[in-house]
């Protein structure tokens, strides 16, 4: 025989390890696929986000020591204390009676204020909040909008209350869209 026929040999068969598969040995180290997972997301806290929707709570107290109505000294804390008292009557009269937007909008703003709170809490996102806040938020947009329509977009008809309740719809709105939608920050190994 030549050089050129002969047949290399058959490699020498290792001895199986123990925990041997049919893929190959695996070792005791490594039970999953071989790729290292990427660097987890960062735990923190969310100031700017966590700003806003402190200040839309803020705006919703000041909302109820202001006059909401031009030309009236009807405050916020009237609409609200006038909202409570016919709740007693049932739902149905207090949606008749127009009280549910002042309701909406100094409720949704202590809750957007709970919310913001939450985002000073170091976590690994803060989407859950931040779509919390914006299902709150939508609500007290659409409170501010409906006596806007109702009055004919006429802003005249409004006192400062009321530009401090669309203050709350405002930076509720940009307080959840900033939490909803920042992305994690990965940790650097150094």
């Amino acid at each position: 025989m030549s050089d050129r026929e002969q047949v290399p040999s058959a490699p020498a068969e290792r001895p199986a390890a123990a925990g041997a598969t049919a893929y190959g040995a695996s070792s005791p180290m490594t039970a999953g696929p071989d790729h290292s997972p990427g660097p987890a997301p960062a735990r923190r806290q969310d100031p700017v986000a966590a700003l806003l929707l402190l200040l839309a709570g803020i705006a919703s107290g000041f909302s109820l020591l202001l006059p909401w109505l031009a030309g009236e000294g009807v405050t916020g804390l009237t609409l609200v204390k006038d909202g409570f008292a016919s709740l007693g009557d049932g739902v149905s009269e207090v949606m008749g009676t127009g009280y549910v937007q002042p309701l909406t909008i100094v409720l949704g703003g202590g809750v957007l204020f709970l919310l913001g709170l939450l985002l000073l809490v170091p976590a690994r996102g803060h989407r859950l909040v931040g779509l919390l806040a914006l299902v709150v938020a939508l609500l007290v947009t659409v409170a501010v909008l409906v006596p806007l329509a109702v009055a004919g977009w006429d802003l005249g008809f409004f006192s400062i209350g009321f530009w401090f309740a669309i203050a709350v719809a405002v930076l509720g709105l940009l307080g959840s869209l900033k939490a909803l939608l920042s992305r994690p920050v990965h940790e650097t190994s150094h």
